[in-house]
């Protein structure tokens, strides 16, 4: 395994309710564990994060709301999203968003994906997604009169 230059840590108030979302429910592979405190690397189609029960020696800033992680959302690149999207609605997840088809300004083209999200047992968002390709840029002539390009 190829190890992330970034990998998210998340603080998880049940260790085993989150492993078995994560691994049961997405899909992931334990890379490894540790017991005390729970902690688990994990790893889904190359994209890695990892897993960690709130602890009081933890690298708390502050205290712990619901929904967890509010402010970010975790976008992960996946090679079967309709089929990951079926496999969590069989284990009754519920979606925070279903599929949708977006497309992102980065620089002069528009890259597509499709998309859907979904809150991890403690409110994480994350957002797998399949890469669609580029496209061009549409300009319209009111853009180009107010300045802004796009």
């Amino acid at each position: 395994m190829q190890w992330g230059k970034m990998v998210p840590e998340l603080t998880v108030s049940d260790f085993a309710e989150s492993l078995a979302f994560y691994t049961r429910g997405v899909g992931f592979e334990v890379a490894f564990t540790r017991a005390e405190p729970a902690f688990a690397y994990l790893d889904f189609e190359g994209a890695q994060l990892m897993i960690s029960e709130f602890h009081q020696d933890g690298w708390n800033v502050a205290g712990l709301a619901r929904p967890y992680g509010r402010g970010i959302n975790l976008q992960i690149e996946c090679s079967d999203v309709d089929g990951l999207r079926e496999e969590l609605a069989r284990s009754s997840y519920p979606l925070y968003r279903g599929i949708e088809e977006q497309w992102y300004e980065t620089g002069d083209v528009l890259s597509g994906q499709r998309e859907f999200l979904v809150q991890d047992p403690d409110g994480y968002l994350l957002r797998f997604s399949a890469f669609l390709g580029e496209r061009e840029k549409i300009i319209h002539q009111a853009d180009l009169e107010r300045g802004s390009g796009v």
